[in-house]
C-alpha cells in the first residue's frame, strides 16, 4: 500500500541553518532568523504587502503600493481594488502560494482597513494567514 509522505523543503532538513529574516527587527543581533521556510515565506509576504513600489533597490517594481489607497474613502470599490492587487501581485511575485481567502474588516470611522489573508503553499500542504492592519 501506497503511503502519502509530506514534501519538505531541503534546506528546512538542518534545523541549525537559518533560512532567513522575519520581523520584526529586534532580535539580539537586530534580525530574526527563521528557521523554517514556512515562516520565511511568510516574512516575505509581510515585506512585500507593506513595501510601496519604487522602495525597493534595482526592484522599481516590487511591492503592493497600499499606502496610494490611504487616504482614499473606504467603499465597495475600493476593497475590490485592494483585493485585485493583492491576489495578482501575489500570483506574479510568489508562484508557490495559493490564495484561500482574503477577508476585510474595514472600520470606516477610523479609516482602517483589518484584513486577514489564508493562502497555502503550494505542494506542501501548509496552510497559513497573515493578519494586516492598513491606518
Amino acid at each position: 500500500m501506497a503511503q502519502i509522505i509530506q514534501n519538505k523543503y531541503p534546506i528546512d532538513l538542518d534545523a541549525r541553518k537559518a533560512v532567513g529574516f522575519g520581523f520584526p527587527l529586534n532580535g539580539n543581533a537586530v534580525f530574526v532568523p527563521t528557521y523554517q521556510t514556512r515562516d520565511q515565506i511568510k516574512a516575505n509576504l509581510v515585506n512585500y504587502i507593506l513595501t510601496n513600489s519604487g522602495e525597493r533597490v534595482f526592484n522599481p517594481r516590487f511591492g503592493a503600493n497600499l499606502r496610494t489607497l490611504l487616504f482614499e474613502n473606504i467603499v465597495d470599490s475600493s476593497l475590490e481594488d485592494l483585493q485585485t492587487i493583492i491576489q495578482n501581485d501575489i500570483s506574479t511575485y510568489f508562484p508557490q502560494i495559493s490564495i484561500n481567502q482574503i477577508q476585510f474588516s474595514p472600520q470606516t470611522d477610523e479609516n482602517t482597513i483589518n484584513f486577514t489573508l489564508t493562502y497555502q503553499i503550494i505542494n506542501f500542504g501548509i496552510e497559513d494567514s497573515i493578519n494586516i492592519l492598513l491606518q
